[in-house]
C-alpha cells in the first residue's frame, strides 16, 4: 500500500504516473492501493528539493514579452515583462539564468533580493521588468510547488473577488471605464486653445450621458503638457470624472503633486513608477491619492505587496496597471487577492485566447480570484508560439503643425 501520508509527494506521482501507465499498454498494474487526503495534491512535497534548470522567452508580435522558468521537478513558471523594448527586455531575463540556473527557485523573496542588489545600475523600466517578470514566473512555481494559489502564500485572501473596469456590459455587470481626453487630436501642444478645451469636455458630457450610472476615469496619458492640465483638470470637474490618472508625466513629481492640490478629484498614477522607492516619492509629496503600479514593470509581485502596504499608510488604494496579457491579468488579481487596500483592476474584464483554459467570468463587474496553483493559469504554448515574432515598433510622434516631437 502507498500512503501519501507517509510518502512524498513526488513519489506518490511516480507511482501514479507509473500504474496508470502500465493499464494503458496493458500490463499488470502496481499492486497495492493509493490512499490520500481530499486536498489539492502538489506536484513535489515541500521538503523535496527542486532546482531551475533553464529559462526561455517569447517576444510577440504585438510585442508582448513572456518568461518561462523550467526546473527539474516538471514545474514551470510563467510571467511577463515590459512590452516596449521587447527584445532588451528578453534578452536580459535569460543572462539573469546564470544567477537562477541551479537554484531553488521557491525563496521568491530572497531571489528578487539578489537580482536587484547584484545590479551596479539599479531600477529603470527595463531591469526592473525583467525582474518583474522572473518574480511573477517564480511565484507561478511556488505556489504549484505547495499546491495553492500565490495569495494563500502571501497571507491572503483578503476578498474573493475583485471589482473590474474595462467596457461596460449588461451581461457581466462592468460598470466602470477609462477614456482618454477625446477631441479632434491628440493634446499635445504646450498650451491648448479655449476650442480644443471646450471639445473635450463636451465630448466627455456627451459620454457621461451615454452611459448613465458608469464610472469613468480620464486618462490624460502623460501626454498633456502642465498648463494644459492645468485648465482641463478644472473644466472637466463639474462632470465628476471617477479620476484623473497619469494628468503629466512623473518625472517630476513636485509639478504632479502641485496639479493635485488644486482639484478634489483624485489623481492616478503609477504605469511608469517603478519599485518602492518610486511610489515612495509620490505618496510622500501627495501627488496621487490612487496608485496604479503595473506588475510587468513596476518589480512584480513581491514589490506590488510592499507598494501596496506603503500605500496603506497614506490610505491610498491600489489599482493595478495592465494593457498585457494573461499573465499580467492573473499576477494583478493574486495581488489584489491579499491586499487590504484594493480599489479596482484595469481590463479585468477581458479574455485571453493564449490561455488553455478561461478565467473564471465576470459577474456583477467583478471577477473571482483564480484559486488554482500559483497563478491560476495555463498558457496554451501552441497558441503562444503561433505569435511569436518581431515586436510593434513604438515610432518618435509629430507634431503636424510645426514637426516638433510631441510624448506618446
Amino acid at each position: 500500500m502507498f500512503d501519501i501520508k507517509t510518502k512524498s509527494r513526488r513519489n506518490f506521482f511516480k507511482f501514479l504516473t507509473a500504474s496508470t501507465l502500465a493499464g494503458t499498454l496493458g500490463l499488470p498494474r502496481m499492486q497495492g492501493s493509493v490512499h490520500y487526503e481530499k486536498t489539492i495534491l502538489s506536484p513535489i512535497d515541500p521538503n523535496d528539493p527542486i532546482k531551475v534548470t533553464r529559462l526561455e522567452t517569447f517576444v510577440l508580435k504585438n510585442s508582448w514579452v513572456f518568461v518561462k522558468i523550467h526546473t527539474d521537478a516538471g514545474i514551470t513558471g510563467w510571467g511577463e515583462m515590459l512590452k516596449d523594448d521587447a527584445k532588451a527586455c528578453a534578452a536580459g531575463a535569460l543572462e539573469v539564468g546564470d544567477y537562477l540556473i541551479g537554484k531553488d527557485p521557491r525563496p521568491v523573496v530572497k531571489h528578487w533580493q539578489a537580482i536587484h542588489r547584484s545590479a551596479f545600475y539599479k531600477g529603470g523600466p527595463i531591469k526592473t521588468a525583467i525582474l518583474s517578470g522572473i518574480d511573477q514566473a517564480l511565484w507561478d512555481i511556488a505556489g504549484k510547488c505547495y499546491g495553492v494559489p500565490v495569495y494563500k502564500l502571501l497571507g491572503g485572501p483578503t476578498r474573493d473577488r475583485a471589482f473590474v473596469y474595462g467596457t461596460p456590459n449588461a451581461e457581466t455587470g462592468v460598470r466602470a471605464m477609462k477614456v482618454g481626453p477625446n477631441a479632434s487630436r491628440k493634446p499635445f501642444k504646450y498650451l491648448e486653445g479655449q476650442k480644443f478645451v471646450e471639445e473635450v469636455v463636451e465630448r466627455f458630457a456627451a459620454l457621461k450621458e451615454k452611459h448613465p450610472g458608469v464610472d469613468i476615469g480620464l486618462d490624460f496619458h502623460g501626454a498633456v503638457q502642465p498648463t494644459t492640465a492645468s485648465i482641463l483638470i478644472k473644466e472637466l470637474e463639474p462632470l465628476k470624472p471617477w479620476f484623473y490618472e497619469e494628468i503629466i508625466q512623473p518625472l517630476n513629481v513636485d509639478v504632479m503633486a502641485d496639479l493635485a492640490s488644486k482639484t478634489h478629484i483624485p489623481i492616478a498614477t503609477g504605469e511608469r513608477i517603478f519599485t518602492k522607492w518610486g511610489f515612495r516619492e509620490i505618496l510622500e509629496k501627495k501627488a496621487a491619492m490612487i496608485l496604479q503600479p503595473d506588475v510587468n514593470y513596476a518589480g512584480g509581485i513581491t514589490e506590488l505587496r510592499l507598494i501596496a502596504g506603503m500605500a496603506e499608510a497614506y490610505y491610498a488604494p491600489l489599482a493595478p496597471h495592465n494593457p498585457n496579457g494573461p499573465c499580467s491579468l492573473a499576477a494583478s488579481l493574486q495581488v489584489a487577492a491579499c491586499i487590504p487596500n484594493f480599489m479596482v483592476q484595469e481590463r479585468g474584464d477581458r479574455e485571453h485566447e493564449l490561455l488553455a483554459e478561461p478565467l473564471p467570468p465576470v459577474v456583477d463587474g467583478y471577477r473571482p480570484i483564480p484559486t488554482g496553483p500559483g497563478l491560476g493559469i495555463t498558457i496554451d504554448e501552441d497558441k503562444l508560439d503561433n505569435e511569436v515574432g518581431e515586436p510593434r515598433e513604438y515610432p518618435a510622434r509629430y507634431d503636424a503643425d510645426d514637426n516638433s516631437v510631441v510624448d506618446w
